[in-house]
């Protein structure tokens, strides 16, 4: 059976993600967006089956091609770095975790006003500073938010950030904290801000504490993953 024991460790992980979303006191409910990328179409399914109902895929062009060959119902989420050029196929997720620019803000609002629609987007922000990561900068935000409430065809849902990898629990903490109070900057502007899309398999447990609402999960789940060929781009 595919992904054996993938039950197990879903059950392992759910009980670490309430125990630490008890210490946070938040009070949040908190999703897994289980993380197929670089998996075959079988851990879509095999996720559903376990009673998932999010995937995460960081490119496009393989979300499409799972999508065309599983029949189960998942809300499919684009948490990976998106170009412009592939903007046109984002009707086709619930979610898209990383809109990590005000020229991609806009071209995805006029990819749902063509389509007639309205695109669910998160902020991606660089909380970390990082110079190999996209994202907004905290300073830049909130202009930013006033802006995209021009932007109809968007819902600015809330926010999304990544944390230094080997960084340490303070670094992970302040960073966390940060995407926190960046959603706040969201709200503030008049934005159904909710969501936090923070934490991954390692560090999960820290951005749960910290208020994440969604948690991206793929090694801790499926194990570890083989690399996506290098011809396929975002």
């Amino acid at each position: 059976m595919p992904f054996q024991g993938l039950a197990d460790r879903l059950r392992e992980v759910q009980g670490r993600i309430a125990a630490a979303a008890a210490r946070g006191g938040h009070g949040q409910r908190v999703e897994i967006i289980a993380v197929t990328k670089t998996h075959g179409a079988d851990a879509v399914v095999a996720a559903w089956a376990c009673g998932l109902r999010s995937v995460g895929e960081n490119k496009v062009q393989e979300a499409l091609g799972k999508m065309d060959q599983v029949s189960v119902p998942v809300d499919w989420h684009l948490i990976g770095h998106l170009q412009r050029n592939k903007a046109k196929h984002t009707t086709r997720f619930a979610l898209v975790h990383s809109m990590d620019s005000a020229r991609l803000a806009d071209a995805l609002h006029d990819v749902a006003v063509r389509a007639g629609a309205h695109l669910r987007v998160l902020v991606q922000m660089n909380v970390s500073g990082e110079e190999s990561k996209g994202g907004f900068a905290f300073s830049e935000l909130a202009s930013e938010a006033v802006r995209l409430r021009a932007l109809d065809g968007l819902e600015v849902a809330g926010v999304m950030t990544m944390a230094p990898f080997d960084a340490d629990e303070a670094v992970l903490r302040a960073t966390f904290a940060g995407a926190r109070a960046a959603r706040d900057v969201l709200r503030d502007a008049g934005h159904p801000a909710h969501e936090l899309s923070m934490g991954m398999s390692n560090d999960f447990e820290v951005a749960v504490e910290e208020g994440a609402t969604m948690v991206r999960l793929g090694t801790i789940l499926f194990g570890e993953r083989t690399p996506w060929p290098t011809n396929h781009s975002t």
